[in-house]
């Protein structure tokens, strides 16, 4: 699914119009960035949690000049579904998805 069909879905199951919608998302989205950026964790009761994870520094290899770089430590983004929704995946999905790769 895309950004798109969520928005369509999401359109036509509420009535509010696509440009409300995509809106609403996008805002969604930013702020979930902007506050991520910040340092702060966001979370989601039932939906699960946006953490900052801490990457420790490490020595890594650039294989095309064969010689070691050294990674400094970084954050990134991370999400960690919360209980309620790992089971409900867990309980409805039989088979894996295709992936279905776009040009």
């Amino acid at each position: 699914m895309r950004k798109a069909d969520l928005v369509t879905i999401i359109s036509d199951k509420t009535g509010v119009p696509k440009v409300d919608v995509l809106v609403a998302i996008e805002h969604f989205f930013n702020e979930i960035k902007n506050t991520l950026a910040l340092g702060e964790n966001v979370y989601i009761r039932g939906f699960g949690s946006f953490v900052i994870k801490k990457r420790a520094k490490k020595i890594g290899r650039h294989i095309k000049k064969n010689e070691s770089i050294e990674i400094p430590e970084h954050f990134i983004p991370s999400f960690k579904p919360a209980k309620v929704f790992v089971d409900q995946v867990k309980n409805k999905v039989t088979t894996a998805p295709e992936i279905v790769e776009e040009d």
